[in-house]
């Protein structure tokens, strides 16, 4: 156990903005500020320290004087409640002072500032988080177990778990979402039923952290357990009412992982949803998706193309041009995942791999050639090139000028 903490350690004050951090403030009071959270977790699990973040007695103006004192440029991120975020090789390093909390309405905490160690740790959300390393390279565990859940990969959390909901009810989400990225063997008991008693305090958390946790979650390297999980307790139904079971996600996580084909939230949100364009479109809506989230997500929705492992060439053809490459991915590998038969594996594995590199041809006739056979300017010019287009597809993208001249030529009678 010495030898994985010392180790730990060393890769932890390895990282060249924790270390500067330390340097800054110790000079301000030693002993004074902890590396704290997720990066030393990250560290004890053997993972790549990537956010730095900071506990310390000193108040925020205090390490503001600090940090530029060191000509490190500091923005007062969250300075309400006692966090400042320290720039340092051109990356993020917030600093908090220790806190704890007054009153909480589920969403935002009243804190007052504290000097105790342990205060600090009893108001953080998991036992594996509540943990500091100092600029000599020391552990501490406050709780005294957080050092073994982290090696353990067991999230637990700190004391209570329905008081720990209360303060924040996105504690639901977190307790998932890390289930999934750092949780080994069955979730915790307590904390899968207090989630399940306090789902409906996630109604009045904002869509926008809602959507954040839940991508994050969707982005693990295997989030199948941790969302059946959800489905179990009730909170997957309270947070998507439209999923229609988790047994399509976790036919496609199968997919990505006997085949080695790249994660995607995106793809696994979908494998959550029935293809329905009201259905997706409404929860673009409710859960403030990106504009390009939604427009993929109805994209997917709405596209009618029956796909089937046997499509002809031809037909691969055809859907490709009118799908485009990454529309064609996402109905292709859901298509694979909602078929129950192995023996079409390789024919979906080939649908797959046509869309590698794939090239639209282009289509030759252009508004300007319409007019000049003799179409009116107008809205007509675009339904001709439409009628061009759809009938020069279905001849498998022939190049026979006179075949499009003579094609142009009938269209133009007919509707322009």
């Amino acid at each position: 156990m010495d030898e994985q903490l010392s180790r730990a350690a060393r890769r932890l004050l390895g990282n060249a903005r924790a270390r500067k951090l330390l340097a800054c403030l110790e000079g301000a009071q030693p002993g004074a500020t902890r590396l704290v959270g997720g990066c030393v977790r990250d560290a004890l699990m053997n993972r790549p320290v990537a956010d730095v973040d900071a506990a310390t007695i000193l108040m925020p103006q205090a390490v503001i004087a600090a940090a530029t004192g060191a000509g490190y440029k500091v923005v007062p991120t969250g300075i309400e409640h006692g966090t400042v975020t320290v720039v340092i090789d051109g990356g993020p390093v917030e600093v908090t002072t220790l806190r704890r909390d007054v009153a909480t309405d589920g969403r935002r905490a009243t804190v007052a500032y504290t000097n105790d160690w342990a205060e600090d740790a009893a108001r953080r959300d998991f036992r594996l988080n509540s943990l500091y390393c100092d600029a000599g390279g020391t552990i501490h565990d406050p709780t005294g177990v957080g050092i073994a859940d982290a090696l353990a990969g067991r999230i637990i959390f700190v004391g209570d778990p329905a008081t720990r909901i209360r303060e924040d009810a996105l504690r639901i989400l977190r307790f998932f979402r890390f289930q999934a990225w750092y949780g080994s063997g069955e979730p915790d008991r307590a904390a899968l039923a207090a989630c399940a008693q306090g789902a409906a305090l996630m109604d009045a958390l904002s869509v926008e952290r809602v959507w954040k946790e839940l991508k994050r979650l969707l982005a693990a390297p295997d989030p199948g357990p941790a969302v059946q999980a959800m489905a179990a307790s009730g909170v997957l139904a309270r947070l998507l009412p439209e999923a229609t079971g988790t047994g399509l996600l976790a036919s496609l996580l199968d997919i990505e992982t006997t085949y080695f084909l790249e994660t995607d939230p995106m793809q696994r949100l979908m494998a959550l949803l029935p293809r329905d364009l009201a259905v997706v479109t409404a929860l673009a809506a409710r859960l403030k998706l990106s504009r390009a989230e939604a427009a993929r997500l109805e994209a997917w929705a709405g596209e009618p193309t029956r796909l089937v492992s046997w499509l002809s060439a031809r037909a691969v053809r055809a859907g490709l041009y009118r799908m485009g490459q990454a529309l064609w991915l996402d109905r292709v590998r859901l298509a694979w995942a909602a078929d129950p038969e192995p023996r079409r594996v390789p024919q979906w594995r080939a649908l797959i791999a046509l869309a590698s590199g794939y090239v639209a041809p282009q289509f030759p006739v252009t508004g300007e050639q319409v007019m000049a056979a003799g179409a009116r300017r107008g809205p007509a010019v675009g339904t001709i090139l439409a009628e061009l287009e759809a009938w020069w597809i279905e001849t498998d993208f022939t190049d026979d000028e006179l075949s499009l001249a003579e094609r142009l030529k009938a269209l133009v009678q007919a509707l322009g």
